[in-house]
């Protein structure tokens, strides 16, 4: 979808009409005296089957419905609790038992969750079969070994360092039903043939509402809400404005609109600041022209003024980013960002023949206020140098398929993308979708470098701390050093929600929906 150039004002003004609009459509009224909790997603649900998920939307879900070994607990450190399993414990490095809860069942008559079902759900994964684009996430699995019906061991083939922070208690983690799943053609997108967690999917209205309720089945710690409704609404602020509607009970909010939100927030509400493990960057297709040529590719990386980037998006609140890791986290580069060098940038265009401009390139972006104003900075910053660039504005339904070369054609069109990513605790998350088996998945650049992929390998089953760290900051500098990245920034997570709720929350804000709750 083509966008004409619109102002930042003339943006949220009709964004706000958008909502408005959505907000006055009936919608099915609640039983009365049903709790129901009202949360903005950044988008809708599209697949959450846990070996072909597309974004958080869909992990927002199936962690609802669904269960794991272990999972995040809501704190302000990566901390896990036990889940489904009433004991886990790593036997030695390469090797981790795990005994399931008695009684946890699965929706549509198919029982009780057995062991049976963790290692079909693990293996499913790992199998390169399944063409799972998280295979990653059980790299070193060897096997799951069923020792009862409700014991089993993982076996690895090496030691996996994510194992504990970013595999068993994200989604990777998630236990199907075997049973169902191979009777249904061991595949499902938004209709899973059954569940078992806290929540039950009732309800789908594609770009409206998803409607979860509470599983009476369900035999973890009673969730505190008996509805809880999810909205897809793609940009912060037109979130911001129905959460000041009070359709909303709980949301993200933009970065840009943090410092406001700070000193006068919404009557009844309260804020929350989390540092975010994001990444924001400007990548650039090398298998297209004009970006198939490393000097343009290097010109775009000097001529891009990421300090102005983040003062006119962000408004300041958000610090620039070094890398793909965030502060904090193993493998951050802890180096100091390259001013803008413009002339620099003028220099490459002319080795490349191109000092008379006349360079034409598309910009492909998320259809939101924030990268709307990211995308006029660098296409005027470009300009600056002789290339010319078309901003072109998707929805989330489009955009995440842009790059998907099993959706056909449409990635040889793709020049430029501002792009951003979340992820697990574990660096391993952050690098991997710059794989070049992930080339026409996820790695929409299609950059291909045999040393990062080896650093990749070697990183996840190094133990020791300071040579895996090592590894992902020059993973990081190979990424930099092909030209087909600007990092931007990791933002800052801020999400407002109504003082009669108690959130549940990882460390850097995403949310843990079963264990919301009311507040009194």
């Amino acid at each position: 979808m083509r966008r004409p150039h619109v102002t930042r004002r003339q943006f949220i003004e009709g964004s706000a009409g958008l909502w408005v609009t959505a907000a006055l459509l009936p919608r099915a009224a609640s039983a009365q005296g049903t709790s129901v909790l009202r949360v903005r997603s950044y988008g809708d649900i599209q697949d959450f089957d846990p070996a072909f998920s597309k974004a958080a939307p869909d992990g927002d879900v199936a962690r609802c419905v669904f269960r794991k070994l272990i999972d995040y607990k809501s704190s302000t450190s990566w901390e896990w609790e036990l889940d489904a399993a009433a004991d886990v414990k790593q036997v030695d490095p390469k090797t981790v038992s795990f005994t399931l809860k008695s009684g946890i069942k699965w929706t549509n008559g198919f029982g009780e969750m057995t062991a049976d079902d963790v290692k079909y759900s693990f293996e499913r994964i790992a199998d390169p079969a399944t063409k799972s684009p998280y295979k990653g996430d059980w790299a070193t699995l060897d096997k799951v070994e069923v020792t009862g019906p409700l014991s089993g061991v993982i076996h690895l083939k090496e030691p996996f360092a994510p194992l504990w922070l970013s595999t068993l208690p994200w989604n990777a983690g998630l236990i199907l039903c075997k049973k169902a799943m191979e009777a249904s053609g061991n595949r499902f997108t938004t209709n899973p043939p059954a569940t078992c967690g806290a929540y039950l999917l009732k309800e789908w209205q594609p770009k409206q509402e998803t409607i979860l309720v509470r599983n009476p089945d369900y035999n973890g710690p009673k969730p505190a809400y008996d509805e809880i409704r999810i909205r897809p609404i793609e940009d912060e602020k037109t979130a911001e404005i129905g959460f000041a509607a009070k359709e909303l009970d709980f949301t993200g909010a933009s970065v840009s609109s943090l410092p406001k939100l700070k000193t006068d927030p919404p009557a009844g509400a309260k804020l929350a600041i989390r540092p975010s493990l994001a990444y924001v960057w400007l990548g650039m297709n090398v298998d297209v022209p004009p970006f198939n040529d490393v000097r343009l590719r290097k010109a775009v990386q000097k001529a891009v003024d990421v300090d102005a980037i983040l003062q006119a998006a962000y408004f300041g609140a958000a610090d620039r980013a070094t890398g793909i890791i965030a502060p904090g986290l193993l493998g951050h580069r802890d180096i100091k960002p390259p001013p803008r060098d413009l002339e620099g940038a003028k220099k490459l265009m002319a080795e490349a023949g191109k000092s008379g401009g006349g360079v034409k390139a598309t910009l492909a972006i998320l259809n939101k206020t924030e990268r709307l104003t990211a995308a006029q900075v660098i296409q005027a910053n470009l300009a600056e140098i002789g290339i010319e660039v078309q901003i072109d504005a998707h929805d989330s339904g489009t955009f995440w398929s842009l790059g998907d070369q099993s959706k056909g054609d449409q990635w040889k069109q793709l020049h430029m993308i501002l792009q951003r990513y979340t992820m697990a605790p574990d660096p391993s998350w952050a690098v991997a979708w710059f794989l070049p088996s992930q080339i026409g998945v996820w790695n929409w650049e299609r950059w291909n470098s045999p040393e990062f992929d080896e650093l990749n390998k070697k990183a996840l089953v190094e133990t020791d701390a300071k040579k895996r760290g090592e590894m992902y900051v020059r993973m990081q500098d190979l990424m930099e050093e092909s030209g087909a990245y600007v990092f931007l920034t990791h933002e800052v997570a801020g999400v407002i929600y109504r003082d009669n709720v108690a959130p549940a929350l990882m460390p850097d804000g995403r949310v843990i929906l079963p264990g919301f709750a009311p507040k009194a």
